[in-house]
């Protein structure tokens, strides 16, 4: 999956289209971002980012992600 999400968003999910699961991504403050996965009817708490950067947003959410394949065996 390919996270490009920038600190000013506050509301963002991405797809895998081969798995079909979604990471959401929300902050109210745009300091803190909430990660939950899951399907849009369906989701669990997956952890809290609290970057200084882009990038490093962005590979929070890689390092989650990945973690979740793992723990449920996706191969993505």
């Amino acid at each position: 999956m390919n996270f490009n999400m920038r600190m000013e968003e506050t509301v963002v999910s991405f797809v895998d289209e081969a798995s079909g699961v979604s990471v959401f991504v929300n902050s109210d403050d745009n300091v803190a971002f909430l990660v939950r996965i899951g399907t849009e009817m369906d989701t669990q708490p997956a952890g809290v980012i609290v970057p200084t950067t882009h990038e490093e947003l962005n590979e929070k959410l890689n390092e989650i992600w990945d973690a979740y394949k793992r723990i449920h065996s996706l191969n993505t």
